[in-house]
C-alpha cells in the first residue's frame, strides 16, 4: 500500500471521552474510529493488525488439530431455554429483537449452545471422536458499562474454540495442548513475556479453570504470581487450602495488575448431556460427549498489545503483529530516486 492512498488521517489531540490509552493512541494514529460508547470500527491500520492476529491464532488452533467453522450470530432461543441461559436474570448481556412475526433472537454474546447443537448432526459413535471447531466472529454483550476502550466493548471481534471429547481424560489432555497453544500466541503477539497461566475458579464444571492475564498497569484484575514457577492465581482461588492443593506459598506471591487476555473452560457434560449429544462407545452403550471451551478476544489482545507496548512517543508494533513490516520513504523528486523507490516497492511487493 502507498501511504498517500490510506484514506485516514491522524490527530494531535485523543478524544475527549476517552480515557484509556489504547483507544486514545489507536484512534490518533488512525486505526480505529469510535461510533459510540463501547463500539468501534477497525480501519485499514487497524484491521490488518487484527488479521495478522487472527492468522496467528488460527495457525495456532490448527496445529492442534482445530476446524475453523463460522456460525450464525442470530440465535434461536430455544436452546438457549434448555441450558437455562436465555432468561435475563441468568445472563444479563443478551441483545434481543424480533423478527416481523414476532418471533424473538438473540444476538449471539457466546457460541457453546449453537456449536453443541451442530455437532449432533456429525458426532453418532466413538469413531467420530474427538472434533475440535474453532470459529473467528463478532460477538454482542449488553455491558452495563463499555470501558477500557477497544479491550472491553458492546460489539466484538473474538476467537471461540471448542473440544468435543469420548473422555474426561481425553478432554484432559487435549487442554494440555491448547494450553501450550495459547502460549505460543501470546509469545508471537509479543506479550508472552508478561502473561501468565492463572488458576481462576472452574465454578461448578470443573475444579478450575484457567485465565491468561497480562501484566499491565491499566489491568482491572488483581493476580498473585509465582515467578520461579511462573504461574499466577486470581482472588477467587486465593485461599491457603488451594494454594497447598497448587503447591504455592502465599509469602512468595506477588500482586500484580492484570488484563485477561484469554480463557479456557472444562465444562465436562455441561451443555452437552442439556441438548443430547450422545455417542455409541465401542461396547454399545450410550455416552455424552464431554466439552471444552477455549476463548481470546481479538480486540481485547489488540488493546493490550498497545497498553503494554506504547511508549511516549506512540505505539511499538511486535513484528508479527505490525500492519506492514517495512515503511519506505522517498526523499525529493529526482527521477532517479523515483525511479529505484519505485523498483524498491515492486521488489517488496512481489516478495510478500
Amino acid at each position: 500500500m502507498r501511504q498517500s492512498q490510506l484514506f485516514t488521517k491522524t490527530r494531535k489531540e485523543a478524544p475527549s471521552d476517552e480515557v484509556s490509552k489504547n483507544a486514545q493512541l489507536l484512534i490518533r494514529a488512525g486505526f480505529i474510529h469510535k461510533e459510540m460508547a463501547g463500539v468501534y470500527d477497525y480501519l485499514p491500520l487497524g484491521l490488518r493488525v487484527i488479521n495478522n492476529l487472527r492468522k496467528i491464532i488460527g495457525e495456532e488452533m490448527q496445529s492442534i488439530g482445530s476446524q475453523e467453522v463460522s456460525l450464525s450470530t442470530l440465535q434461536d432461543p430455544e436452546i438457549w431455554k434448555a441450558t437455562d441461559r436465555w432468561d435475563d436474570e441468568k445472563v444479563d448481556v443478551w441483545f434481543k429483537t424480533k423478527l416481523k412475526n414476532d418471533t424473538e433472537l438473540g444476538l449471539g454474546c457466546t457460541h457453546e449452545e449453537p456449536m453443541v447443537k451442530m455437532m449432533k448432526d456429525h458426532v453418532n459413535s466413538y469413531r467420530d471422536l474427538p472434533r475440535y471447531t474453532h470459529q473467528f466472529q463478532t460477538k454482542f454483550r449488553n455491558e452495563l458499562r463499555a470501558k477500557s476502550g477497544i479491550m472491553r466493548g458492546r460489539e466484538f471481534f473474538m476467537k471461540d474454540m471448542y473440544s468435543f471429547n469420548k473422555t474426561q481424560e481425553d478432554l484432559d489432555e487435549f487442554y494440555e495442548k491448547v494450553i501450550v497453544a495459547y502460549k505460543n500466541v501470546y509469545n508471537r503477539a509479543g506479550i508472552g513475556d508478561k502473561t501468565y497461566l492463572t488458576f481462576a475458579s472452574g465454578g461448578m464444571f470443573s475444579k478450575f479453570s484457567h485465565e491468561f492475564q497480562t501484566i499491565c498497569d491499566a489491568g482491572e484484575d488483581h493476580i498473585y504470581i509465582d515467578k520461579e514457577k511462573n504461574m499466577a492465581v486470581n482472588d477467587e482461588v486465593m485461599q491457603d487450602q488451594i494454594l497447598q492443593n497448587l503447591g504455592l506459598i502465599r509469602e512468595n506471591l506477588v500482586e500484580a495488575k492484570s488484563i485477561e487476555v484469554g480463557n479456557i473452560f472444562k465444562y465436562g457434560t455441561r451443555y452437552t448431556s442439556e441438548l443430547g449429544l450422545v455417542f455409541k462407545d465401542e461396547d454399545g452403550s450410550e455416552k455424552t460427549v464431554v466439552l471444552g471451551a477455549y476463548g481470546i478476544g481479538l480486540g481485547r489482545l489488540m488493546g493490550t498489545i498497545v497498553e503494554l507496548l506504547s511508549d511516549d512517543k506512540g505505539i511499538i508494533w511486535p513484528k508479527e503483529v505490525s500492519p506492514f513490516t517495512v515503511h519506505l520513504v522517498r526523499l525529493g523528486e529526482n527521477s532517479t530516486v523515483v525511479s529505484a523507490a519505485d523498483n524498491l516497492y515492486a521488489d517488496l511487493i512481489k516478495r510478500g
